[in-house]
């Protein structure tokens, strides 16, 4: 039954996704979700804007991904898939939070969707993936580079696209 699944954006990087590609499923235990932390903070928001705010946050937790993996291309994903609720838990309570945490790895028949950065965006990715964690900290010059990289849009795959976004 649809009202059973829960959509989730799963922040990931190239090689995870080539990982996924040969092994049938993503690991990943943290994903970001429309939570009833998101919504009472962004009262005013539709659910289309919720998506938005739980999808972006997945895109810059790709960053953090990314600067964890220096050899992955500098080029955020994110995955978009829909699981089952039960498998889905929001540890966090803090308002405004779209962090969930998932039960088990996210079979390939769940993914509804791939977004990944176009390769021209990859300098503009790389910076930011390099200061990510001082614009968390408030770094309000990291903050700009990293708001950067969010201004660049994510090309969108459908499941079966997966082979193209490798060869990408």
């Amino acid at each position: 039954m649809a009202s059973d699944l829960v959509r989730v954006y799963l922040p990931a990087t190239v090689p995870l996704v080539a990982a996924l590609r040969d092994g049938g499923e993503l690991a990943g235990a943290t994903a970001h979700a429309v939570t009833p932390a998101l919504r009472e903070w962004y009262a005013e928001g539709d659910e289309e804007e919720l998506e938005y705010v739980a999808f972006m946050r997945a895109a810059q937790d790709a960053l953090r991904l990314l600067r964890d993996d220096p050899a992955a291309p500098r080029r955020r994903v994110v995955v978009s898939a829909d699981v089952p609720a039960s498998q889905v838990s929001v540890q966090d309570r803090d308002l405004g939070t779209s962090t969930v945490r998932l039960a088990g790895a996210v079979p390939r028949r769940a993914i509804a969707a791939f977004h990944v950065d176009e390769a021209d965006g990859e300098p503009v990715v790389a910076a930011a993936a390099e200061v990510v964690e001082q614009a968390s900290a408030g770094d309000p010059d990291a903050q700009f580079t990293v708001d950067s990289a969010e201004d660049l849009d994510l090309l969108w795959y459908a499941p079966e696209e997966l082979d193209d976004l490798l060869r990408q």
